[in-house]
């Protein structure tokens, strides 16, 4: 038989007991089944994933879809992607693009690019008739008469300049090339009168190599478009070359030069017509 506890002992023993009755007057049974019922609402209250991605598409359904920006499809995003979209709206909008200059070959292509300058392709193509017939090779125009020369490109403006410069260019070519117009960017450039624009559309053109053209409508185009910011026409070139590829390079610079002249000219751009008003900075719609 053991021994009855001593009274310190007892008397701790008592204590505890009444603790343990003053902390949980309902009972243990009592507070697990409290736990139980606040746990189960816990459980009842937050909604499982699946649960709330039905709510959300409910609460969404209707809206309309934000457009995701992605620069790898040519969206407006960057100067990239604005190039891109530039390049593929306006083709639909102008799917016969093509050069306006009347031509047959290369040469005679070369010949209506130097006229060109600061005069209308409508007016060019009104006198190079006249000078096909009378210099049909490069050799033909090399001993071209001035004066007549002249006479024949009088209508496009900077008549002397002009004609010096095809006879300078015909001269060259026949020395150097045999007649053949050249397809390398630096043959062409050391041809009198043709820069690198002129060089490129006979090279994008008629002779189906890669090369931008950036005339007056290219460049003010995509300084509106916020693709740069560059105002000489080669530095333009450089920056648009990366983001366009070499074989659509020719037909992009059309696109533009078409848009330019219909809908985004210098003075009062329609930009009420324009398809590309939704990202064009510039644009007062």
């Amino acid at each position: 038989m053991r021994p009855p506890p001593s009274a310190p002992r007892a008397c701790a023993a008592a204590s505890r007991r009444r603790w343990r009755r003053s902390a949980s007057p309902l009972g243990t049974s009592t507070v697990r089944s409290q736990w139980s019922w606040v746990a189960t609402r816990v459980a009842v209250s937050v909604p499982s994933e699946t649960t709330s991605r039905s709510i959300r598409q409910e609460a969404t359904a209707g809206r309309p879809q934000r457009r995701i920006l992605s620069d790898d499809v040519g969206t407006p995003r960057t100067p990239r992607g604005r190039a891109r979209e530039a390049h593929r709206r306006l083709g639909g909008e102008y799917p016969d693009a093509q050069c306006e200059l009347d031509h047959a070959n290369p040469f005679q292509l070369l010949v209506a690019t130097i006229l060109s300058a600061q005069c209308t392709d409508k007016r060019v193509n009104m006198v190079t008739p006249a000078v096909f017939a009378a210099y049909p090779d490069a050799d033909a125009l090399a001993d071209a008469a001035p004066e007549d020369l002249e006479k024949l490109v009088h209508s496009t403006g900077f008549y002397s300049a002009k004609a010096r410069n095809l006879m300078g260019m015909a001269r060259r070519l026949a020395d150097v090339y045999d007649g053949v117009v050249p397809g390398a960017m630096p043959d062409l450039v050391s041809l009198p009168g043709v820069g690198r624009k002129t060089a490129n559309v006979v090279r994008s053109v008629a002779l189906d190599l890669p090369g931008l053209p950036v005339d007056t409508h290219v460049g003010r185009l995509v300084r509106r478009l916020g693709i740069t910011d560059e105002t000489d026409p080669v530095k333009v070139e450089m920056v648009l070359n990366p983001m366009v590829p070499a074989a659509e390079r020719g037909l992009f610079s059309l696109l533009l030069i078409l848009h330019g002249r219909r809908v985004c000219p210098s003075r009062s751009p329609r930009c009420e017509d324009c398809m590309l008003n939704d990202y064009c900075p510039s644009s007062t719609v």
